[in-house]
């Protein structure tokens, strides 16, 4: 049964090659100072830095920068980020780079005029902004977290060897998101690739919960043949527009809460693979890929209609004269050969995880409630060993 739900989402999404050409109308709504925000260098490298900064200067912006957020933003680097913009009262925030650096700025958003710790207050308590919050803008340069167009943000603490990510209310939301394909060819292979996974991974979190005869399930299934097939042209051509960009939009439709409306949704495997990342820095989408197939495995049991239909919807897997467990099973082994076609991380040992890591990383888990098992420590540790 489709629950109740009230939906709203207020970013504005400009896409296409030219929608950097919608940045200056966007920045005449806000103030004349900007913190530009970006990750380690790369869009000095392709000239887009010398783009953007450009086009702030002929706004008649006054511009504050922090430069090198990193692939897993950390508490120390928030507490940077408040400071500059603290320092030079800003009055909006750019993100220019992948979901981290977007992250990263609506963290910093929320953080800037807050009077307590922002870490204890959104990451531990995961309390709502009471202080003046500073508006988001976003230029993307990597797909995958849909942090676009989402009200997420996720940061490290190497010191508690935590990874929690606070989905905020929509007055955090950015205000708008510059989408052009065209900025995401010149990322690493290897970057390309987990954001496809955590596109994936994303998709099947909301999937596989709630009720098999949901609308959000149907858009889903379409998301994810659109993906697959996208993913296997870009691996090949990572130049090719049509998939670049099919990809890109499906990113975003992934995480933008549409397709969660009337599920309960499930997230146990970003907390598996978030809490490993707090313990390697891994790049995010391969400790998803490195933990997914053996978490499924193990709950495919108690959720199995939907992994048998799943097989078929998405994985056309031929049902004549096979059992509901063998169809099921089918599917997931239809998405392994995937993931090894498209050359993802398949286990915990290839991002430097060792048996002596796997009890911390399960005590650094949090425990979600939504999918079709609720996990306890133990359940957590085999699956983590069945993932070396």
């Amino acid at each position: 049964m489709l629950g109740n739900f009230t939906y709203s989402n207020p970013t504005r999404i400009h896409f296409g090659k030219d929608a950097l050409d919608e940045l200056p109308a966007e920045l005449e709504k806000y103030g004349d100072r900007v913190l530009l925000v970006y990750g380690g260098g790369s869009i000095k490298k392709t000239g887009l830095y010398d783009k953007i900064v450009n086009i702030l200067a002929d706004c008649g912006k006054q511009v504050s920068e922090v430069a090198g957020v990193m692939p897993n933003p950390t508490v120390q680097k928030l507490y940077e980020g408040c400071k500059v913009a603290k320092n030079n009262d800003v009055d909006f925030i750019l993100a220019v780079g992948g979901g981290s650096v977007c992250d990263y700025a609506k963290a910093v958003s929320v953080s800037a005029n807050c009077d307590e710790d922002p870490w204890e207050k959104y990451f531990i308590k995961f309390d709502e902004p009471t202080c003046k919050i500073i508006p988001v803008g976003c230029v993307l340069t990597m797909v995958g977290t849909g942090s676009e167009m989402n009200g997420g943000s996720v940061i490290t603490n190497h010191d508690s060897k935590l990874k929690i990510g606070h989905v905020f209310g929509e007055e955090v939301y950015p205000k708008f998101s510059i989408l052009n394909p065209e900025l995401t060819y010149t990322l690493p292979e290897y970057q390309m690739k987990a954001g496809f996974y955590d596109i994936m991974s994303h998709i099947l979190e909301q999937y596989f919960s709630g009720s098999d005869d949901n609308t959000s399930d149907y858009i889903m299934e379409g998301l994810l043949n659109s993906l697959i097939h996208s993913s296997r042209i870009a691996v090949k051509d990572p130049t090719d527009y049509e998939a670049r960009s099919n990809i890109m939009w499906v990113a975003t439709m992934a995480l933008n809460t549409l397709v969660a409306k009337g599920k309960s949704t499930d997230w146990e495997v970003h907390m598996i693979g978030q809490a490993v990342g707090a313990y390697t820095d891994a790049t995010h989408g391969m400790t998803l890929s490195a933990v997914s197939m053996a978490y499924y495995r193990y709950i495919m049991p108690y959720g199995l209609d939907k992994f048998k239909r799943y097989a078929i919807n998405v994985w056309n897997v031929d049902t004549d004269g096979k059992s509901d467990e063998e169809i099921a099973d089918e599917g997931l082994s239809a998405m392994e050969n995937w993931m090894k076609e498209i050359g993802l991380v398949m286990n915990l040992k290839e991002l430097g995880v060792t048996e002596e890591m796997l009890e911390g990383i399960a005590d650094s888990t949090l425990i979600m409630e939504g999918g079709y098992k609720v996990l306890n420590h133990k359940e957590i540790v085999d699956i983590l060993k069945a993932s070396m």
